[in-house]
């Protein structure tokens, strides 16, 4: 895979800043649609002289209908190169599109991965979902036509000014006036509308938080009968997001209003001066030079000299949109401060490592006093240990360290000889993710390879294999988001099967058998039994006897510090 740098995303990098280094990851399909929108621009130049020649020709020096065919179908390719140019443009644009959001999106991975499961647990998974899809998608409007545009409609006017000055000096005066005011007035109401954005990606994501909350906690809603309230916010939540968005409508047609506004009275002007000069009303300057075909053709140029302005203007809520998204994703791309922290090798060889070596671990959550101080733990391959104490303790917050979500404030965490979260482990907690899909699909999570064989010998293993021949469509029966159809025992068990597919050689389980009755957690502890005898370590963070009676060494926490491998506070 390719490496993504992300050294852009440093808190002094502005929005437009950062938008600007993502297109070094457009693949020159950038440069390739500004090449298009100039050769077009070219076209253009090279139509409207054509159109000019032939109308002189034929209303001026009356030339004969015969000698002007060529001529005419000398047009035909110009148009056709019009045609291809602009379709060029639009073409390279998409791509160019398409390969920075894709890296946009890589980097958002990368970030959460870094992140991990433990940082992300305050984020809501509505939000993210809108990172990834709307807020990335926001990008594409920006690298697909604004971007190319905003320099297209440098060059191009430049083009037509130049040309138009030397016809008519005076001409190109009245273009070259009217010109600064239109982007001036469309950056006075882009910073407006730039807010507007910002605002609108926050209340967006606010608001699929809020419905999703909503949803899924319906059933105590409607308990408590509290479901005509819950409807009511969310419709005051939805109403919020339309006024918004009115307003965000209302700035972009006030800034197309503003371009058309001075483009149609500096073509009005252009075209009274033109015509009053051609009629010999004025008789200063360059006006005593003008004739039919320079006239014309200036007056042809004229729209064109604005059309890309237009264009832009178009296109103007795609920067205001992409500078809105860029704030937020900024926020999380530019968090270094949060992310783990580089990660020390050690020298120890792999094949004599132990399965997990903690060696003077500290670590503390913000604002808490430390959950354990200079601790030191050894579990050597194929142990079945357990960690015990009461809650707050720090069981899950040591899970959490071995699987390399947290990094401990000073010493070291390995993992068969390598730093925690280098190596794949097998993780299953109270709350397994089940997804909304098939059996097989859930079972595929952690193995997509694994044959039907595998997986219906994983349920055996589990005591899952009777109540698959239960169903229906057997692997291919499908489940309910969180395991819906499934008790909470199966689903347990379910989610234990995956351990069995799974390649890893460290398992760990943070309460596997809470809230399971007798017969489940049975099942439970027979499966984790033929884990170990398969080779693998397992570490238990649990306080059920039944479990605690089954691993062959126990380490027992207390408040506020960790105690371990000290006499009476381990049982073997």
């Amino acid at each position: 895979m390719a490496t993504i740098d992300t050294s852009d995303t440093r808190s002094d990098v502005t929005p437009r800043r950062w938008l600007d280094a993502q297109r070094r990851h457009d693949g020159g399909a950038g440069r390739r649609a500004l090449l298009a929108g100039a050769s077009n621009g070219l076209f253009i130049l090279l139509q409207m002289a054509l159109i000019a020649w032939l109308v002189q020709s034929a209303v001026v020096q009356y030339a004969e209908p015969a000698t002007l065919i060529w001529p005419a179908l000398a047009l035909i390719p110009v148009l056709l190169g019009r045609s291809l140019t602009q379709a060029w443009q639009e073409t390279a644009g998409q791509q160019a599109s398409q390969r920075v959001r894709s890296t946009v999106r890589e980097q958002l991975l990368r970030r959460w991965a870094e992140l991990g499961p433990v940082r992300l647990a305050g984020s809501s998974p509505a939000g993210l979902a809108s990172q990834m899809v709307e807020q990335v998608e926001a990008l594409d409007g920006y690298y697909a036509r604004f971007l190319p545009q905003m320099w297209i409609c440098v060059l191009v006017p430049l083009a037509i000014l130049l040309l138009v000055f030397s016809l008519d000096w005076l001409a190109a005066l009245f273009l070259l006036l009217a010109a600064p005011l239109i982007p001036l007035f469309m950056a006075l109401v882009g910073m407006g509308a730039e807010k507007l954005n910002q605002q609108h990606f926050q209340l967006v994501q606010r608001l699929a938080g809020h419905f999703t909350d909503r949803i899924r906690g319906m059933t105590t809603l409607h308990l408590f009968g509290q479901t005509r309230s819950a409807t009511g916010q969310v419709a005051a939540a939805a109403d919020q997001y339309r006024r918004l968005n009115l307003r965000t409508l209302r700035v972009a047609f006030l800034s197309s209003a503003v371009l058309e506004f001075f483009a149609s009275v500096a073509i009005a002007v252009l075209a009274i001066y033109i015509g009053f000069g051609l009629l010999g009303y004025i008789d200063w300057g360059p006006a005593t030079e003008l004739t039919l075909f320079t006239g014309l053709l200036i007056l042809l140029l004229a729209p064109e000299f604005f059309q890309p302005l237009r264009t832009l203007a178009q296109h103007y809520h795609d920067r205001a949109a992409a500078l809105g998204a860029a704030e937020q994703l900024m926020r999380l791309l530019a968090s270094a401060s949060e992310a783990p922290v580089e990660r020390k090798a050690t020298a120890a060889a792999e094949g004599n490592a132990p399965a997990v070596d903690l060696r003077g671990v500290t670590f503390g959550h913000k604002g808490r006093n430390p959950v354990c101080t200079d601790l030191n733990l050894t579990i050597e391959r194929g142990e079945l240990l357990a960690l015990a104490g009461p809650s707050g303790s720090g069981k899950s917050t040591l899970l959490q360290l071995m699987a390399g979500f947290l990094q401990p404030d000073a010493g070291q965490v390995t993992i068969f000889g390598q730093p925690a979260g280098e190596q794949p482990m097998a993780w299953m907690d109270q709350r397994p993710c089940l997804i909304q899909g098939t059996w097989a699909e859930n079972l595929r999570l952690t193995a997509p390879g694994a044959s039907i064989e595998q997986m219906q010998d994983a349920l055996r293993k589990t005591g899952l294999e009777s109540l698959l021949n239960t169903q229906p469509d057997g692997l291919d029966t499908p489940l309910g988001e969180g395991g819906r159809g499934l008790s909470g025992g199966q689903a347990r068990r379910l989610a234990l099967a995956r351990v069995f597919l799974a390649p890893a050689q460290l398992v760990l389980l943070d309460e596997p058998t809470t809230g399971l009755d007798a017969v489940s957690e049975a099942h439970i502890i027979q499966g984790l039994q033929q884990l170990i005898a398969e080779g693998r370590t397992l570490v238990v963070a649990t306080h059920h006897p039944q479990l605690l009676e089954a691993s062959s060494r126990t380490v027992r926490l207390e408040l506020p510090r960790p105690v371990s491998e000290e006499p009476g506070h381990e049982t073997e």
